[in-house]
This record gives structure tokens, sequence and C-alpha cells, in this order.
């Protein structure tokens, strides 16, 4: 194991999956000369030369299409949107095009592209720069999501994803870009639609994903000094959902609070708890709680977006309560 940042870990599992396989390419705006706005593709060019790391004119839909059909003809597209909120620009590409050749073409044509793209707030980038708009893919049969949360997935669930003969959606939240922690040397290729245990837990289930999972634990870990043993699950994949993981985590312990980025109504906490209303229901000792961000456009002023975020005080009271049944 060496302890690397999630930003490094991204880069390395890149270059790696390049020497890997003469099929993989990247494509996106900024990420040759420039070296991606957030550097995860520093020295790429360099090393690999224009031919595999492809820089694009700001088009979000045009240069989707570009990997889509070379996906069709055999190659295996790495795709860069500098931010998910330009994913809007591409969304019928993705949505129309990308997660529906397979069965619109009877199994005859695959697509195996990736799409990476940061999102998340709290970098004081305003309301149109720091949405989560995860759940408008998580949404769409065709499309695979992960959401790693550690820097061990972000190695492995990339790895995971350009493998993979079916399009799919790495989500990265630029809070964590910089965080650091283990990553297994050699090859490591994750499972995708496979939820992860962060820390085990008797008295409560918190879930969570990316970001929202690395607060989660972090607030679970605090609780033992309160004698609250809380068991945090890191969702991981989006879409496949591991609704199983979930479930079995809630029968042990009769309670759960979902925490996520997104917006409170219609978000994948809310798929969260249909989820375990169906597979855990009879097990619950209380109603499932969850903590969100406020439904408004994510404000520009600091304090503002702060308070608009949900924070690990949010998360300690959410819990408090759930346990104490208020």
């Amino acid at each position: 194991m060496t302890v690397i940042s999630y930003r490094q870990a991204l880069h390395d599992t890149l270059r790696a999956e390049l020497l890997r396989d003469e099929n993989v390419f990247l494509i996106g705006e900024e990420i040759g000369v420039f070296e991606g706005s957030y550097k995860i593709t520093a020295g790429l060019l360099a090393e690999f030369g224009p031919r595999r790391v492809r820089d694009t004119p700001i088009c979000e839909e045009g240069f989707t299409g570009v990997a889509i059909g070379a996906a069709m003809m055999g190659l295996r597209p790495v795709v860069e949107i500098m931010t998910i909120n330009f994913s809007l620009l591409a969304i019928d590409q993705i949505v129309n095009n990308a997660a529906k050749l397979r069965s619109l073409s009877g199994g005859q044509l695959s697509v195996p592209m990736v799409i990476r793209t940061p999102g998340g707030g709290g970098q004081q980038l305003s309301a149109t720069h720091s949405q989560n708009l995860e759940v408008f893919y998580a949404h769409v049969p065709g499309l695979k999501v992960l959401a790693p949360a550690t820097c061990a997935d972000a190695k492995g669930l990339l790895a995971a994803a350009i493998r993979d003969d079916d399009p799919v959606i790495v989500l990265e939240n630029l809070a964590l870009y910089n965080t650091k922690g283990e990553v297994p040397d050699g090859e490591h290729v994750a499972e995708i639609g496979r939820a992860a245990v962060l820390k085990p837990g008797r008295d409560i289930t918190v879930v969570g994903y990316s970001r929202a999972a690395v607060i989660a634990l972090d607030v679970a870990r605090r609780l033992e000094d309160d004698a609250i043993s809380a068991e945090v699950i890191d969702l991981r994949s989006l879409r496949p959902l591991d609704r199983e993981t979930v479930c079995a985590s809630v029968r042990k312990t009769s309670r759960a609070v979902v925490v996520e980025d997104d917006w409170l109504s219609y978000g994948t906490g809310a798929e969260i708890a249909a989820t375990i209303a169906e597979g855990a229901f009879d097990y619950l000792d209380a109603p499932v709680r969850r903590v969100a961000a406020a439904e408004v456009p994510l404000p520009y002023a600091k304090p503002l977006e702060l308070a608009a975020l949900p924070d690990a005080g949010a998360i300690t009271r959410v819990i408090r309560q759930t346990l104490e049944g208020n």
C-alpha cells in the first residue's frame, strides 16, 4: 500500500490504462497542453502524444459524440468533462446515444466509454458550477454511475470503468482531490455495483457516497467517544445500486440515516430510503432520516455556501435525533 492523493490515484490509473491497452485514449477540454483544469492529466500528453491525449474545442456535445462513435468502433475513450455542470450540454449524447445503443441495436453494438467529471460545492464556484447532478444519470438504464469516495476506490473504480464494455460515468467531488489515503500497489480493479462497509457498527446505519461518505465516517468515529456505534456504508456505485448491503446493515442496526450532497427532493437519498422501506421495514425502530443540501441554488458567499451544504454537525444532530426517537 502507498499513501497518495485522490488526484494522484486518478492520474496514475489513467497512465496505467493507457500503457496497458492501446485502444484507450483520453479526450476533453484542456487535458493536453494545459494538463487538465485540475491537473489529473499532467504529463500524459508529453508521454503518449496527441493521438492518445486529445485536446478538444469547448463543445461538450461534440466531443462526447466523437467518443461514442470511437467506442462503437472498438476504441475505449475516457472523456473528461471539466465539470458535471457542463455535462448538461452533452446530455442528449449521453442519455439518448451512449446509454441506449446496446439496447437499440439488439446487443450488436457496445459503447465502452468513460466520462470523468467533477462536481460538488464548497469551492465558491457559484450556483451553476457547484451542483451534484448524479441523480440525472443514475436514473437512466444503460449507464453505470460510480462515485468513489476514497483514494483506493479512485484507482480501483476508474480502472474497472475503463475496462467495462458499457458507458460508465465516474463522479469526482472537487473537495476530495487533495485528500490522501492508502492505495493498493500494482493492479487494482474494484467491483462495480458493490457497496463498502467503511466502519462496522451496531446502533445505526449511516449511508453516503463520495464526499458525504467521508464526512459520515469522520462523524461515526467521533461518536464512538459517546458510546454510539454507527455503521458507515459507502455506496460507491449509484447504478447499479447495492441494495442488499444497505438492507443487511439496517436489518442489523434497526436505524438509518442517509447523507448526500445533492438536494433532498427526488435525490439518491430518497431512493435509498425507499430501498430500506422495501427491504428492511420490519426491522426499523425509527423512521429513515435524510441529510442533504439546502434546496437552493448554491450561494457564492462562503458563509452561505457552507450553511447550504450538509456538514458533520448536521449529520451528528440527525443521528442523535434518530437514536433518541425525536
